[in-house]
């Protein structure tokens, strides 16, 4: 059991985006650029995470993506969960037949953890996140319609 590239990518994008959201809309590109996820791949996580309603885009110049909720109500479980990422210890997948067709001797064990995993993630939001990231020295990129120099981003720390 772990948490598959595509639940990360998708929590690491969208405190990016909550991160900067507050100067407009915000480039897939940009966000690419900035945590090193593929674009093609961001598209295709971004497109669920818009069925969802966790955010919202916004088309033509100067257009990208913003987030369709506050940050508070939006928690981490929201976004696993908006991505198709099951979170499942259980070899079964909650069916009890992980064992020649029956619940195995640790199958209760198993769906604890699902239960506190997922009451751990639906307890942190995004705001958190992002909170976190406050004062903490990390080199990320603007995005490009934001401040240049010579045509050139400026590297900040957020």
């Amino acid at each position: 059991m772990r948490l598959t590239t595509k639940g990360r990518f998708a929590v690491t994008a969208m405190v990016d985006l909550a991160m900067r959201q507050s100067r407009g809309p915000v480039t897939l590109a940009a966000i690419s650029e900035r945590q090193h996820i593929s674009l093609s791949y961001l598209e295709q996580l971004f497109g669920k995470l818009r069925r969802h309603k966790l955010v919202s885009s916004v088309r033509g110049p100067g257009g990208g993506y913003c987030l369709a909720q506050a940050p508070q109500s939006v928690t981490v479980a929201d976004i696993i969960a908006a991505v198709d990422e099951p979170l499942d210890a259980t070899q079964c997948g909650g069916k009890e037949n992980c064992n020649d067709d029956k619940r195995c001797m640790t199958h209760d064990l198993w769906t604890t953890l699902n239960a506190k995993m997922h009451e751990y993630l639906s307890s942190v939001s995004l705001a958190d996140l992002v909170e976190h990231q406050s004062g903490k020295h990390v080199a990320v990129l603007h995005d490009r319609r934001s401040q240049e120099q010579d045509g050139k981003p400026v590297a900040v720390a957020a």
